[in-house]
């Protein structure tokens, strides 16, 4: 078998005959007890000359040996992702970034720990070459200039990215990242960003940094970071738009993007495939939950950060704004010792902040409540709860039946998602337990027909559900609000959305430097609670559906989201536009009440306003398109 035993760099000298067996063994018996490498110690000594050790050590490290004293000076991009306190410490001088790949001159290139080191700092494939010690240390100190001042080779655009220290160190200051892995190589990879953060002037660690606290300042519920042909695209979603933050040069993509899947505890050398971590970052009265996930496309990874900011799952209702009636509503329902509560709407409608409110509104030391959710999005103290995990067979569907056997008050469950997890939630709202759930419909009545259609029997929807909240997300007109008048095409809109008395002014978006000149800042929520009496009941037990139901809830005196949207529009919460882009409008009937003159719907046997006799109208029938 052929040996192939890796040769001492002494060896190596002795056997081409550039040193002798005596000179090599005095020179092993005086590097004894001293911090020096044999090659440093026989240069020194005029043993071998420079060109002849730069040779051996470049058989023995396997690296190609690089003349720091001739090379070229190194791309600004490349000392960039370095800082000169890493690079003196590691004695390394990187030189340019190559198809994503930092290509750096080391003193000891065959030191993984240090490439490892380097490769995380700078968030991509490390590729060594070899250097002399002192050569690359006259390097660092000539390429990247003193400390106190940006390296003059930089460009114009670097030092954009980079515009002052001080201000830096005191963003840093107030802002700490906090592993949530379990793995003790993610923590130390956290303390390593940390320290970066608070010392050291890579770009990318800047950037990072940066853009969370531009997030938090600007309440995005979301940060977008997107590959494209020309550079990188950073957007934030606020109050439910998506706008643009900043742009960043394609170079720095992949060091960007590992950079927070390091942060995450993902694997930063899979690209293929998506993934999902999360990390918590520390600021000044508030902890952030960030959800990371990535998904792969043309130009690279795509990372979305979700913002969950630990307050929020604190709120009351009256926090919340929420409008005295569905206040007074929700409290009745959740008074009760048992029945479901279901929360409707599509996905960022606020359904889970509803949720986590009347939480906190049952938390006592008297009262057991579990959860089971798809994440955990917010930790409430005093609250058993349960983070599902499909991949180990930790369904909704098996969580309820352990929960059962735990003897709760409360069980919030996350979502109804299929026939068995439906059953079990409807069978514990029937066995003395307050069960509080979501479900993705338009609106409420429509929850009714998304269970029937999971295979519910109408019998047990109705014996088990209490109320049915749907709500939407609107978003609310900025101070710098104007009074417009009432255009002819506004008054038919307003009249389509059910207002029966016109009026001559509406409140209209501006735009300020408070809401970045969008003209909205903050979201409100607009309601429709079905309350479950002895009369809906019935309906839903006999399976009624469509049209013949919607009649009976509203003749029962349902308030629609679209009246309560209209009652925002009217008080200068909100614009006409805004709820007409949220908010799922039916086209009101034109039968009206003789004796308030509000509209009633044209199947209703009494006015819901005034309890008059309404006038009958036939149905209008539908025609196809």
């Amino acid at each position: 078998m052929k040996n192939t035993k890796k040769k001492k760099l002494g060896e190596i000298l002795r056997e081409r005959g550039q040193i002798s067996q005596l000179d090599l063994a005095k020179a092993v018996s005086d590097q004894q007890g001293k911090v020096i490498h044999l090659g440093e110690l026989l240069l020194d000594c005029g043993l071998v000359s420079k060109a002849q050790l730069a040779s051996a050590l470049a058989d023995v490290t396997r690296a190609p040996y690089i003349d720091c004293g001739a090379v070229a000076a190194p791309s600004a991009l490349a000392l960039g992702l370095v800082s000169k306190a890493l690079a003196l410490k590691c004695t390394v001088l990187p030189l340019a970034v190559e198809e994503s790949t930092l290509v750096v001159v080391m003193a000891e290139p065959q030191n993984l720990r240090i490439a490892d080191e380097i490769r995380f700092t700078a968030g991509m494939n490390v590729s060594t070459r070899l250097g002399f010690r002192q050569d690359i240390l006259a390097a660092i100190e000539k390429y990247y200039g003193p400390s106190s001042s940006l390296n003059p080779l930089e460009t114009p655009a670097r030092a954009a990215v980079e515009p002052d220290a001080t201000e830096e160190s005191e963003a840093s200051l107030d802002m700490e990242f906090v592993s949530t892995s379990s793995r003790q190589a993610n923590r130390d990879a956290i303390q390593e960003v940390q320290a970066e953060l608070l010392h050291k002037r890579t770009p990318v660690v800047r950037i990072v940094s940066e853009v969370i606290q531009a997030a938090d300042e600007k309440r995005a519920s979301d940060i977008h970071i997107e590959p494209q042909a020309d550079g990188l695209s950073i957007r934030i979603r606020v109050d439910g738009v998506l706008r643009d933050l900043r742009r960043e040069p394609r170079a720095i993509q992949n060091a960007l993007i590992s950079r927070i899947k390091i942060l995450s505890d993902m694997d930063i050398a899979e690209r293929r495939a998506p993934q999902d971590g999360r990390f918590l970052v520390r600021m000044p009265g508030k902890e952030i939950d960030f959800r990371v996930s990535t998904l792969p496309t043309q130009y690279g990874e795509k990372v979305v950060m979700r913002l969950l900011n630990s307050s929020g799952a604190l709120l009351t209702f009256s926090a919340m704004k929420m409008p005295e009636e569905v206040e007074r509503s929700l409290r009745a329902v959740l008074s009760l010792p048992q029945g479901m509560l279901l929360v409707t709407g599509p996905t960022g409608s606020g359904k889970s902040t509803t949720l986590y409110a009347a939480l906190n509104l049952l938390r006592q030391p008297t009262v057991n409540i579990v959860t089971v959710e798809d994440p955990v999005e917010y930790v409430l103290p005093g609250i058993n709860q349960v983070h599902v995990n499909n991949k180990a067979g930790l369904t909704f569907a098996s969580c309820m039946r352990s929960i059962l056997r735990q003897d709760p008050n409360v069980i919030m469950v996350g979502e109804i998602r299929d026939k068995e997890t439906a059953e079990i939630a409807m069978k514990a709202a029937q066995t003395g337990h307050l069960v509080l759930s979501t479900l993705h419909t338009n609106d409420s009545l429509s929850a009714v027909t998304r269970l029937a259609d999971l295979g519910i029997p109408g019998f047990m929807i109705a014996s088990s559900v209490t109320a049915i909240v749907a709500q939407r997300l609107v978003r609310c007109l900025c101070v710098c609000r104007a009074l417009t008048p009432v255009s002819v095409e506004m008054a038919e809109r307003l009249a389509s959305f059910g207002l029966a008395d016109p009026v001559e002014n509406l409140y209209s978006p501006v735009g300020c430097d408070i809401c970045d000149h969008t003209g909205y800042r903050g979201r409100t929520a607009v309601y429709e609670v079905l309350l479950f009496d002895d009369a809906i009941r019935e309906a839903v037990r006999a399976e009624e559906k469509g049209e013949r139901l919607r009649a009976l809830v509203q003749s029962a005196g349902m308030k629609l989201m679209q009246e309560d949207a209209l009652d925002k529009i009217l008080q200068g919460v909100t614009s006409i536009d805004e709820v007409a882009r949220i908010v799922p409008i039916q086209k009101a009937s034109s039968a009206s009440c003789p004796a308030c003159g509000q509209r009633t719907g044209g199947s209703f046997s009494f006015c819901r306003h005034c309890g008059a006799r309404a006038e009958k109208t036939a149905p209008e029938k539908a025609t196809k398109p």
